[in-house]
């Protein structure tokens, strides 16, 4: 059994029911977030800008409307718990880059302080070696499979 095997079986029994709240709240968060970059996307393109030399301005919108969907599309999967750490793996990139222009000028990344970024970079990291808990879809549908097979 590998290392990566055992912190994962490690994961699913020692998984408290309270950090499936922090899961949701986490996945909430993410997507408000989409939903913030949607409506300040000139902003975030201007942001972006900064960038434009080294990737051109069309790279820069698809960056931007990556960052977006991504956003809203994985918060939702980690909010209701279904291909969690898949979700994890999309977010992390975009929350380290995140953390590099926090200090950058803008109204989008001025209410929320560079402490904020690292703690859901740190919990990001947290749920994709940990992935679902008890009340995650996935884990609900393998109970409702369960209960269907006897």
């Amino acid at each position: 059994m590998t290392m990566l095997h055992r912190i994962e079986q490690w994961g699913e029994h020692h998984h408290p029911k309270w950090l499936d709240i922090l899961h949701i709240v986490l996945g909430l968060f993410l997507t408000y977030k989409g939903i913030d970059f949607f409506i300040h996307m000139g902003e975030m393109v201007s942001l972006l800008s900064i960038t434009q030399l080294m990737f051109g301005s069309f790279k820069v919108i698809i960056i931007d409307h990556f960052i977006m969907f991504a956003h809203i599309i994985g918060g939702a999967l980690i909010a209701v718990g279904f291909f969690t750490r898949f979700a994890c793996l999309l977010q992390i990139p975009i929350l380290a880059g995140a953390i590099l222009f926090i200090n950058l000028p803008g109204e989008m990344m001025r209410p929320y302080s560079g402490i904020i970024f690292i703690v859901v970079l740190l919990l990001l990291v947290y749920f994709l070696i940990v992935g679902n808990g008890p009340w995650s879809y996935e884990k609900m549908s393998e109970q409702e499979e369960k209960l269907y097979l006897k």
